[in-house]
């Protein structure tokens, strides 16, 4: 069943220029599925999670609707054909 990573514009760059990415892995979380990314697009890597591993303060990500950080973060559940949304903070003033 492929998961569907929704890919902002500042990391098409390193998508072939794709808004959208497909995964066909069997995942159970949002690791797995994230890791699976990293797979088909290894430079989106570094701008989505720090060297630790754990999601930027500046990235948000969402499974579906609901955003990760309310729902286990990396250890999120990720059901059959999950949309999963990369969407970087964006702030102004």
């Amino acid at each position: 069943m492929p998961i569907t990573f929704h890919i902002p514009g500042a990391l098409r760059g390193f998508a072939d220029g794709r808004s959208q990415v497909e995964v066909d892995e069997t995942v159970a979380t949002l690791a797995d599925a994230l890791q699976a990314l990293w797979v088909a697009c290894p430079g989106i890597r570094d701008r989505v999670v720090t060297e630790q591993g754990l999601i930027r303060e500046h990235i948000n990500i969402f499974v579906g609707i609901e955003d990760v950080r309310y729902t286990g973060g990396l250890a999120t559940p990720i059901p059959p054909r999950t949309e999963i949304s990369i969407v970087p903070a964006v702030s102004g003033g």
